[in-house]
C-alpha cells in the first residue's frame, strides 16, 4: 500500500493557490538569476501523477519527462535544445505536451505555476 496523495472524486484541490514549499534550483541547472521551484503531488495512481509545479523568475536547463501541462499563472518562454524546435511562450491557459528526454531552457519572467499530468 502506498501513502501517495489521492484526489477523491468530487473534492476540489485549488491548484492556483495551494501553498508550495520552494527549493533553490541546482546551480548546475541555473542559466540566469536565482530561480526556485516548488512542487506538490496531488494524486498518484495507476502509474499516473497529477501535480502542481511552480518556478520563480530566472532561467534553468531541464530534461523533460512525458507530460501534459496547463499554465495557471505567470509568463515564461521554453526553448528546445534537443530536439531543436521553435521556442514557445507560456501564459495562463497554455496547454503543452512534452516528451521524455527533451532538453529545454525555461526562462520565467513572472512566477510560473502549472498543473501537469504524467502517464
Amino acid at each position: 500500500m502506498t501513502d501517495a496523495p489521492r484526489l477523491h472524486p468530487g473534492v476540489i484541490a485549488d491548484a492556483a493557490s495551494i501553498a508550495l514549499e520552494h527549493v533553490r534550483v541546482d546551480p548546475e541547472q541555473v542559466v540566469d538569476g536565482f530561480p526556485t521551484t516548488g512542487h506538490l503531488v496531488l494524486d498518484e495512481s495507476d502509474g499516473r501523477t497529477v501535480a502542481v509545479w511552480e518556478m520563480t523568475p530566472g532561467a534553468m536547463h531541464d530534461v523533460e519527462a512525458d507530460e501534459v501541462f496547463v499554465v495557471l499563472a505567470g509568463a515564461a518562454t521554453v526553448e528546445f535544445e534537443h530536439p531543436v524546435a521553435d521556442p514557445i511562450i507560456l501564459t495562463p491557459g497554455s496547454v503543452v505536451r512534452l516528451e521524455s528526454g527533451m532538453r529545454t531552457v525555461w526562462t520565467v519572467r513572472r512566477t510560473l505555476r502549472k498543473v501537469y499530468v504524467t502517464p
